[in-house]
């Protein structure tokens, strides 16, 4: 598993909690920045990292800023990006096994680090269902043309 990985400004700090999670639990990663707490938008970087995931350079993403919500909106317009915003446990499960999402968007003002944690664990080590879902996932690229 290759994890590309992506923040603002306000999710730096978080970030950089993140990669040391995934570097104790040796998942590979590629940070694609931002790499200080000085202004930046948040766009650029969910386009570095969905765009990575696109071309396989990665096989999953994770995105943080103060919400996590920008993140989210932002991966969601690239074509092949599924991004969830889950807020616990139970949401992470259901958003890989139900939604298949290959990006995770956290945020660094709205989540405690334990339910970072949670979320994170679940998330990384939870895999898609299909069946049922697996028609509902063509049934939204098909209406959206992504």
């Amino acid at each position: 598993m290759k994890i590309a990985i992506g923040s603002d400004h306000a999710g730096y700090l978080l970030k950089e909690k993140v990669k040391r999670y995934l570097s104790k639990k040796e998942i590979t990663f590629t940070d694609f920045g931002t790499f200080k707490e000085e202004s930046v938008d948040y766009p650029e970087y969910a386009y570095k990292v969905g765009t990575s995931i696109i071309t396989e350079e990665a096989d999953m993403g994770i995105l943080v800023c103060a919400t996590g919500i920008g993140m989210c909106i932002t991966a969601n317009k690239i074509k092949g990006i599924r991004a969830g915003h889950p807020f616990n446990k139970q949401s992470a499960e259901l958003s890989r096994l139900h939604n298949n999402t290959n990006v995770l968007c956290l945020g660094a003002k709205t989540l405690t680090e334990e339910q970072v944690n949670e979320v994170l664990e679940t998330w990384l080590f939870t895999s898609f269902e299909g069946g049922r879902h697996e028609k509902r996932l063509n049934l939204i690229n098909k209406l959206t043309g992504l």
